[in-house]
């Protein structure tokens, strides 16, 4: 596994690896916590070594799980979390970006990570209600204390990211991006490359729908995020076959996996780029890291 450098100079692995469907999202979480610690671990043992959590993500359950996970490991390991939500008794109840509450979200994330600082610190979602001056300034400050290392937005717009850059330095911005979720090409990823700031993509692969393990006939958990993307509707599922068809086809002509194309396209796109597709198996982390050695179906489009 090769590595990148988001901005200010922060160095991850080419491929990182998205924690949130251990704990939730993705249907029936896994009954044996101890082995999805061991899939964690097993990434950072192979090379992966950005591992990206939330607060929210559970909510609390999965930074206590990466944190159980990377306590051995802790100096292999860049970790990222996120703040940026009002919790009420284990439900999303909005946004909240107040200055206090970046400051209690990260005291509580240092202890379920059980960490000394936080690497990297995204704001989860853009609070309209607060200024994002105030929450560079604030993260700024928890940076200054030693608390966080490096500041980063979340489904932030290119406007946001000049005005929060320009307070304190972004490291990274995370939003989906994919062959088939392409909105940040036309502002976000040229003020990303303009400003020097890292790129992560999250579900890099579609929702599994790149993978091309999930067919036009799939049915999803009520509980479970797809069951709540229009583009896991059936009809569209039958519709965006074709890209996958196509993904496969220029897979096998590079005898690898079309989620190892898919991925291979997004790390094609810019040096700053660095996806962070979730998995639960040990397989898919190999497949995923494989991916750094597959050649960019650019050519063939």
């Amino acid at each position: 596994m090769h590595t990148r450098k988001l901005g200010q100079g922060l160095e991850v692995s080419a491929v990182g690896l998205g924690a949130m469907g251990m704990s939730m999202s993705y249907g029936p979480n896994p009954g044996d916590r101890d082995d999805m610690i061991g899939v964690l671990r097993y990434a950072v043992e192979h090379g992966v070594t950005f591992i990206d959590t939330a607060e929210v993500y559970g909510p609390y359950d999965n930074e206590a799980l990466v944190g159980d996970a990377i306590a051995p490991i802790r100096d292999q390991v860049v970790v990222a979390t996120k703040f940026g939500w009002n919790i009420v008794d284990g439900r999303m109840q909005g946004v909240d970006s107040r200055p206090e509450q970046i400051r209690r979200v990260a005291d509580g994330s240092l202890q379920r990570l059980k960490v000394d600082t936080i690497d990297l610190f995204y704001q989860h979602r853009v609070d309209p209600d607060v200024p994002i001056e105030d929450v560079a300034g604030t993260v700024g400050e928890l940076v200054a204390e030693g608390k966080v290392r490096h500041f980063g937005l979340s489904e932030a717009g290119a406007g946001t990211i000049r005005r929060a850059h320009a307070v304190f330095p972004v490291t990274a911005v995370q939003s989906e991006y994919s062959l088939w979720t392409r909105d940040p090409e036309a502002e976000v990823l040229p003020t990303c490359a303009e400003l020097g700031v890292g790129f992560v993509p999250f579900s890099p692969l579609g929702k599994g729908f790149l993978t091309g393990t999930v067919g036009p006939d799939a049915t999803f958990a009520p509980d479970e995020i797809r069951a709540r993307v229009p583009r896991f509707a059936p009809e569209n599922l039958a519709a965006n076959q074709a890209i996958v068809d196509h993904v496969r086809g220029l897979a096998e002509r590079r005898d690898a996996t079309p989620g190892q194309v898919a991925l291979a396209w997004l790390l094609a796109r810019h040096p700053f780029i660095v996806p962070i597709p979730g998995t639960r198996r040990r397989e898919r982390v190999d497949e995923n890291a494989g991916s750094t050695s597959t050649s960019s179906p650019e050519g063939d489009r």
